[in-house]
């Protein structure tokens, strides 16, 4: 029986053949394990040979649609049969028949090609897919191998990265139409407000590039570096190989109340710091809710836009309390400033304590033998006093220090850049209002997504990115921390079907069968 008279009649006999086997004693002699293995090859080629079958089915009941015309209101009025295409999928390679409207001069439609949305390329909507998912995850070769054992499909390293970029072309828009969430009046308490405050943070990860991918800055000077050896990467050279990922966060977070004793650890011996309950240290606040994104091709200022923009999606009529982190970038503290007044809400900006924490060691070893303990005192004495709001009067006593025990330029260096950092950032060095107030004041979440967004995947020894492959792959990694991929994906492929098949016809209607 032909296939035009039992579409099924292969699925079928490949079926039988597939139970004949296993009734027999070769089947009968193998591990467990042998035997998985030979189902799971033998039970893709059933269920290619059944979506062959399916699609044969769709060409035989196909029938002519009425008027087709295009999007120039050009009416395509001769049918043709038999046109085919190719299509690998997840189970093999099949093809697909359908009618062909034609229009002398015009490129033909195929209005059965819009209603199974088929892709442009040759690759099935799910092996890009799955595509989307191992190339974020690992090395596109790690990527090939995983799509090969999953389903027996050989694909190319390139191939991988195309289907990944293709995959991700949505999720800019994606982001920037979703529905913001229930109103604050009916998420807020009793007292008719949300006490959740609102965290955004930004932060940047160097990604290296190819060559011809680099920063117009970037490349000129690893075009300047003058020492270039045969056989590895100059000193220049490795200076200027990367390009700047711009990573934003925004979560939500249940105030914790804390005391500056309870961020450094110990009794509260300091002076001007508080009296100690004697109570355990209160456990810092909790990140929920978060939401990252990550561009290598946008600048910071884009970028925070794009995180306002998801805070606002949260909190669309100003009502939370706003926190921003930063490490006391000033570029990115303008630009925070900047982005709030423009939008007329009020943020608190935090520096992260860590890096003062960092600059107070750098001074502290002007002042100490290296591993002498006493440092440790001294600047947990010192964190405790900014802690609890005396960053300027911990700057002028370490000028101080360094003055009296006179100390040359050189050797207090770092004394000074410690003292002039607290002066510069004093008015963001409020911790004890932050603490007061439940908020958090490290940037360890903007933190772990550099390094789990960015530098996981994009620091793989050897990789060397194009500017629009590692823009995908930062795009994809950002929708799956997100926890959005499954709504994502849905969101993609109807608009895959608009752009590549509904843009065709008129009125972006795919026209269907009579």
């Amino acid at each position: 029986m032909s296939a035009e008279q039992d579409p099924f009649g292969r699925s079928r006999a490949c079926f039988a053949e597939l139970v004949g086997w296993l009734e027999g004693t070769e089947a009968a002699a193998l591990s467990h394990a042998e035997l998985e293995d030979e189902l799971d090859r033998r039970g893709r080629e059933l269920l290619r040979q059944m979506l062959q079958g399916q699609l044969d089915l769709r060409a035989i009941r196909e029938k002519r649609a009425g008027a087709v015309r295009d999007a120039d209101d050009v009416r395509h009025g001769a049918i043709e049969t038999g046109h085919t295409r190719p299509l690998t999928t997840i189970f093999g390679a099949v093809s697909v028949t359908r009618l062909a409207y034609r229009c002398r001069g015009h490129a033909n439609l195929y209005p059965t090609d819009g209603r199974l949305n088929l892709p442009v390329e040759q690759h099935s909507h799910g092996l890009r897919r799955l595509a989307a998912i191992e190339g974020s995850r690992g090395s596109f070769q790690e990527a090939t191998a995983a799509i090969e054992r999953r389903t027996g499909q050989k694909l190319g390293k390139r191939q991988v990265e195309a289907l990944a970029a293709r995959a991700a072309i949505d999720v800019e828009d994606f982001y920037a139409t979703r529905q913001p969430p229930p109103s604050a009046e009916a998420e807020a308490g009793a007292d008719g407000e949300d006490d959740d405050v609102l965290v955004i943070s930004a932060d940047g990860k160097g990604i290296v590039m190819r060559p011809e991918a680099l920063r117009p800055q970037t490349a000129r000077k690893a075009e300047a570096a003058t020492t270039k050896l045969k056989t590895r990467l100059s000193k220049g050279e490795k200076r200027n190989r990367k390009r700047l990922a711009e990573v934003g966060a925004v979560y939500d977070l249940t105030p914790v109340s804390r005391h500056p004793t309870d961020v450094m650890g110990g009794e509260n011996t300091g002076e001007n710091t508080g009296e100690n309950t004697g109570q355990p240290p209160a456990a810092a606040p909790v990140a929920k809710d978060k939401w990252v994104t990550a561009s290598v091709v946008d600048d910071a200022a884009a970028v925070l836009r794009d995180v306002f923009d998801e805070a606002e999606r949260r909190d669309p009529t100003h009502t939370r309390t706003w926190v921003a982190l930063v490490d006391g970038n000033n570029h990115q503290i303008n630009r925070i400033e900047t982005e709030a007044a423009d939008r007329g809400v009020e943020v608190t900006i935090v520096v992260d304590l860590i890096h003062v924490l960092e600059y107070l060691w750098g001074a502290a070893w002007c002042f100490f033998d290296e591993a002498d303990p006493s440092a440790e005192a001294w600047v947990r004495h010192r964190a405790l006093a900014i802690l609890t709001g005396n960053a300027r009067q911990v700057a002028a006593g370490i000028r101080r220090r360094a003055s009296s025990n006179r100390l040359s330029p050189t050797k207090r260096t770092k004394a000074d850049a410690c003292a002039r950092y607290l002066v510069n950032k004093a008015n963001y060095l409020a911790y004890h209002t932050a603490l007061a107030s439940g908020w958090p004041i490290a940037t360890g979440v903007i933190e772990g997504a550099c390094r789990h967004v960015v530098k996981d995947r994009m620091d793989i020894t050897g990789a060397r990115w194009s500017t629009e492959g590692a823009e995908a792959v930062l795009k994809l990694r950002a929708v799956r921390t997100n926890g959005d991929f499954e709504d994502y994906w849905h969101y993609h492929l109807e608009h895959e079907r608009a752009r590549v098949h509904a843009s065709r016809y008129a009125d972006s209607v795919i026209p269907a069968a009579a």
